[in-house]
């Protein structure tokens, strides 16, 4: 049986110039599910970045949003997880995916890092791949040498709606994850809602 979630990293970059970049996705889903759980967050230079402690089907549990910039998000993950004896296998990542479009989220534990900083230097701080990630679709820019430009510039506003509406879907499948039902919260956060038909007059 899978161990419940003790440790939800939001991954982003600090400072109010990249607070509605695509590279924030993950800040968003955590700044949401502080508010869902009635934490709020404090700045804990110990731990590199703000912090949430909520209580959570009776136990202990922390919402992390790093403040060290993406490439280094390892360091306050490993500080917080080393404090308090938290395994990798009781965290979930949250991140902004290129490779899934907007409105889009998957749910997957362990795995390759897809390129992506932050997971690369979480893995290297605690030596293993093997968390959960709850990967936010924001699309692709088509040509790689944009992929910079594209991460930290905001979503066009159609985009930031069907972010939003997945952000929500995976506020609604929260209480399923952190029962430690993976297997029922990956269908639901990995289903794409089908789109409503239109009215005809």
């Amino acid at each position: 049986m899978q161990p419940a979630l003790r440790l939800i990293i939001g991954l982003g970059n600090p400072g109010s110039e990249y607070a509605e970049t695509r590279h924030n996705a993950g800040f968003w889903f955590c700044e949401r599910l502080g508010v869902e759980l009635g934490a709020s967050f404090n700045r804990e230079s110990r731990y590199h970045g703000l912090v949430a402690k909520a209580r959570v089907n009776g136990a202990d549990c922390w919402l992390l949003m790093p403040q060290t910039f993406m490439n280094r998000s390892g360091q306050a993950v490993q500080a917080l997880a080393h404090f308090y004896r938290i395994e990798p296998a009781e965290m979930l990542v949250v991140h902004d995916e290129l490779d899934i479009p907007p409105g889009q989220m998957r749910l997957k534990f362990g795995g390759g890092l897809g390129g992506h900083n932050g997971l690369k230097d979480i893995a290297s701080h605690l030596g293993t791949q093997d968390y959960w990630r709850l990967r936010i679709g924001i699309g692709h820019p088509g040509d790689r040498n944009e992929v910079v430009n594209f991460v930290l510039k905001p979503p066009r506003r159609e985009e930031r709606e069907e972010i939003d509406a997945a952000l929500d879907r995976a506020l609604l499948a929260w209480p399923t994850l952190a029962k430690g039902e993976f297997n029922a919260a990956t269908q639901k956060i990995n289903t794409v809602p089908k789109a409503l038909p239109k009215e005809t007059p």
